[in-house]
């Protein structure tokens, strides 16, 4: 008997389990993972790929994978049981650990951290051989990104002296972006900051807004950045005193991986390190280029170097603000824009074309697992920075970040303790909060489901595949096949 119309229109979508097995992405992986690996020792004296990259690719291939564990839900009405497979957590290119990360980052920063003020985003990106430096450098990084901040704090800051304000504090949050549109290494900057500084008061905190940055204060900024980050390259050899490239610079990646070395040097240049197009450009199709675009008020140039602050979200535009912070934390790789071609050719799909008209990019299977090598970050290299006043050591943070709710919330029916609120939100309400999907709901009777176990033991997770007639075995990569690859003459320009 079916649900009354009154009823069923203000139900949630119900969760249909994933089953990344059949999407191109996985099947690509799959069929050219064991190739790569074995071109890839073929090409320098059998040396092996970092340990973190290959944990990467063999991790990914076990998430969502019903035959390696799962949950089971089961509703408490009609009892009807669902099975929610692990994930495998990586940061690299995953598509559902990368958007499962996205929204819990977003839900936990507007709930718990980013207080109830106006936010501009900063973009800085940087020239290529920068690029490279710090893709695989997290000291090197962190000391740019400091310098950076400094920049930008000091904008702030000088702004608040004009309007009388003493002791101005500053909070920013910065996510570090390791990708461009065409899966090319691009580590640049996205720093939130809030939009305006605090002044203390004896026990609290007064906010002061800020007005935007006009087209000849962006001009000042990124002169500011070049001029500091181009003394502080000089100063550690890689740039010579005329701001050439130095000859004598060390590169600590290419003495421990040469070859890894190569295909990140290729990713930031948007060639090919490995196979019979080494060291070409990577393959676009375009239409004619499009009209020339002129750069906002609040975007400036210089040299490689461009800020770009002409995007702020209002005080009370808390979804806005979510929205923004998935953006900025959204995974590398978008399943829906991948595609096929009929010579079995991966097909990327551009969501905004590049200037020269660029719609598409188009890369062979093995060159798509070389671009996915390239962006998996090196363990504790930490994607998210905290500033000022969001900074978890700041004495002040406690005065101005959220508080937290007195009473209690509830969602799909269960209720919040308010002492755990600080905790990881649950999948479940993930789901629920980013895409309206109720997992804890039956999509037979609508009653209510709860998970009752997990299953990680081999005989118990075959016997409940079997009895419910699912695959049970995982799918397994496919043998080595092809004879070794020639090897890229890296060059940084």
């Amino acid at each position: 008997m079916g649900l009354p119309a009154h009823v069923a229109t203000k139900l949630s979508p119900t969760y249909e389990r994933r089953r990344p097995e059949e999407t191109l992405f996985y099947k690509t992986v799959q069929e050219n993972w064991k190739t790569f690996e074995a071109n890839w020792q073929s090409n320098f004296d059998r040396a092996a790929l970092p340990k973190y990259v290959v944990k990467e690719f063999e991790e990914y291939l076990k998430c969502g994978i019903l035959a390696h564990g799962f949950l089971r839900v089961r509703c408490e009405g009609c009892e009807h049981e669902k099975l929610v497979a692990f994930s495998c957590k990586r940061r690299g290119f995953c598509p559902s650990c990368g958007g499962k990360r996205m929204a819990e980052t977003a839900a936990h920063l507007v709930d718990h951290v980013i207080p109830e003020v106006p936010v501009r985003q900063w973009v800085l990106s940087m020239p290529i051989p920068m690029r490279y430096w710090l893709s695989s450098n997290p000291k090197l990084t962190t000391q740019v990104l400091k310098r950076i901040i400094r920049v930008i704090d000091g904008y702030y800051k000088n702004k608040a002296k004009t309007m009388s304000i003493e002791k101005p504090k500053t909070g920013a949050i910065t996510f570090l972006q390791r990708f461009g549109s065409a899966l090319n290494l691009n580590l640049h900057f996205h720093i939130l900051y809030l939009d305006g500084v605090y002044e203390q008061c004896e026990d609290h905190m007064i906010f002061h807004r800020i007005f935007p940055p006009q087209k000849h204060e962006m001009a000042e900024l990124v002169k500011l950045i070049h001029k500091r980050l181009t003394v502080f390259f000089i100063k550690k050899g890689y740039l010579d005193e005329d701001h050439s490239l130095s000859d004598g610079a060390s590169d600590p990646l290419a003495e421990q991986n040469p070859l890894l070395a190569q295909c990140i040097a290729a990713s930031v240049q948007n060639r090919i390190a490995l196979g019979d197009r080494a060291g070409q450009k990577i393959r676009k199709f375009m239409i004619h280029p499009l009209e020339v675009t002129h750069p906002t008020s609040q975007c400036a140039q210089m040299r490689g170097f461009s800020l770009h602050g002409a995007v702020a979200v209002p005080a009370k535009k808390r979804d806005r603000l979510e929205k923004l912070i998935r953006y900025v934390a959204r995974p590398s790789v978008a399943l829906s824009r991948m595609s096929q071609t009929s010579q079995g050719d991966i097909q990327i799909t551009l969501k905004k074309p590049f200037s020269d008209g660029t719609t598409h990019i188009v890369f062979t299977p093995m060159e798509l697992i070389e671009k996915l090598v390239a962006l998996i970050p090196q363990p504790r290299m930490h994607m998210v920075r905290f500033h000022g006043l969001l900074a978890p050591n700041s004495k002040l943070r406690s005065k101005v970040i959220p508080k937290p709710k007195e009473q209690s919330e509830t969602i799909d029916g269960g209720a919040i303790d308010p002492h755990q609120r600080k905790r990881k939100m649950s999948w479940a309400k993930l789901l629920k909060r980013t895409f309206n999907i109720d997992v804890l709901t039956c999509s037979l009777c609508s009653g209510s489901c709860k998970i009752i176990s997990a299953i990680q033991d081999k005989k118990a997770i075959t016997k409940i595949l079997s009895h419910l007639d699912l695959p049970l075995e995982a799918p397994q990569p496919h043998e080595a096949r092809a004879p070794p690859q020639q090897s890229f003459n890296f060059e940084y320009l």
